[in-house]
């Protein structure tokens, strides 16, 4: 079996944290869904759980993070072009996220970064080939 990775995230209204990310394209594994958790698909092997803040404290004897003071994660997503980060922030920032980050363009990377409805930040960013490959 393929390593997977799962990012747990608390979320406030887990309904509204579903719909912001499917207009992001994200879809849900059904099997994995319910009414205190929601399975988001990034890829064949990573996902991010989206639990309500009752199930997240079930897993974790730390006070979930207040995102309005202090970053709890920074989760890094890639994406296949620069104008594929840009599509993703844009839909964030219509689904109602806010930018965390201006453009940052290295030549051979470019990233760009928005915040979640519950204060989450997703840095995207596109990355030549020739320097991911050994």
């Amino acid at each position: 079996m393929p390593q997977m990775i799962f990012v747990n995230l608390p979320v406030k209204d887990l309904k509204k944290s579903m719909a912001f990310f499917e207009a992001l394209g994200f879809s849900f594994n059904p099997q994995f869904t319910d009414d205190t958790a929601a399975c988001m698909v990034i890829s064949d092997t990573i996902f991010a759980m989206l639990l309500t803040h009752e199930k997240f404290a079930s897993f974790s004897p730390k006070p979930i993070a207040d995102t309005s003071q202090s970053l709890e994660v920074l989760t890094a997503l890639s994406r296949d072009s620069r104008e594929a980060v840009d599509e993703i922030v844009s839909a964030a920032l219509a689904a109602g996220g806010t930018t965390f980050s201006e453009p940052k363009d290295y030549g051979f990377m470019y990233a760009h970064g928005f915040q979640d409805l519950d204060g989450h930040v997703w840095e995207v960013m596109w990355m030549e080939e020739s320097t991911t490959q050994s």
